[in-house]
């Protein structure tokens, strides 16, 4: 029995309740809030213990297939129990962009996906980055497109000849997991 704005059902701010959704998931939490415009309730899952970490479940209320209420609790956004570090937000927020960032750096623009492939391949062993098209690996050796062993050029002739040959057992390996593609 979903709750929604439509057939004059509301959650109750503050109540303690046992859900399952549609989609299988089982949790206990206590509402913070219902918007009824959006059809959406913000649950607090968990225990309400002070200075514990807690999650924030926004659901749509028709995915609730079923709730028990387990009991009322303490007003969740009482000012004065209830507490955010800002700080803390603030610097797993900062935390997370900069992890986008690296991962978004990983992506090469304007490359195949072959040539992304081979990229991925290459940086599971040697530290690489994108420079437009060219794969640039441990900042002196250049791999070109194609991207084969005599389009490496740079750096080292150790270095060279370390990164023609991890490219080389790079290609066999994606060869043999996806034949006719490389």
């Amino acid at each position: 029995m979903a709750m929604d704005a439509t057939n004059g059902e509301e959650f109750a701010i503050g109540c303690l309740l046992s859900i399952r959704t549609t989609l299988g998931d089982e949790f206990d939490g206590q509402i913070i809030t219902f918007d009824r415009a959006s059809n959406i309730v913000v649950i607090q899952e968990g225990t309400s213990k002070a200075g514990s970490r807690k999650n924030i479940r926004l659901i749509k209320a028709n995915y609730i297939k079923d709730f028990t209420v387990l009991g009322r609790g303490e007003d969740p956004l009482d000012p004065k129990k209830c507490f955010v570090d800002l700080g803390g937000v603030q610097a797993r927020e900062e935390a997370a962009l900069r992890q986008a960032e690296i991962e978004a750096e990983r992506i090469g623009v304007g490359v195949t996906a072959k040539a992304q492939s081979i990229f991925d391949a290459l940086s599971k062993t040697l530290p690489v980055r994108w420079d437009k098209t060219d794969i640039v690996v441990m900042n002196e050796v250049r791999v070109c497109s194609p991207y084969l062993p005599e389009n490496v050029n740079g750096g080292t002739p150790a270095a060279n000849d370390r990164v023609k040959k991890v490219l080389d057992f790079e290609r066999k390996r994606l060869q043999a997991r996806a034949p006719g593609q490389f």
